[in-house]
């Protein structure tokens, strides 16, 4: 994939694009659910506003690409801290497949940060 190392690359915008969809929705869901506790609403808010960097970073992924880092150990850690749930089968149901699509878009961050910094501009 030649547009990996410029972070220019139309396939990149649409994957950011992509997270940045994935955030908004999940986390505007979260935020929406007044059944909520207050501190479940508020991790909903946190996921839509990185659903709102990732958006800024799929404008311009050369300038704002790094700021994935942040990117990856949020979403690494929210694997890391309900993974043991899921597995115990105590998680709330969907939880799996989000954390699934969490992981994918953290290893998507790593390729792309990677392999930018490998590649001359």
């Amino acid at each position: 994939m030649h547009d990996i190392g410029n972070g220019r690359g139309t396939r990149w915008r649409w994957f950011f694009y992509a997270a940045a969809t994935y955030n908004l929705v999940i986390g505007g869901a979260g935020l929406a659910n007044s059944a909520a506790a207050v501190n479940d609403r508020i991790v909903g808010l946190l996921v839509l506003c990185f659903g709102i960097v990732y958006a800024i970073v799929g404008r311009d992924p050369a300038r704002f690409g790094p700021v994935l880092w942040a990117g990856i150990v949020g979403k690494a850690g929210i694997v890391a801290l309900l993974l043991p749930d899921v597995f115990a089968g105590s998680a709330a149901p969907g939880t799996g497949a989000i954390l699934s699509g969490d992981a994918l878009f953290t290893i998507g961050f790593l390729v792309f940060l990677l392999r930018r910094r490998v590649t001359p501009a």
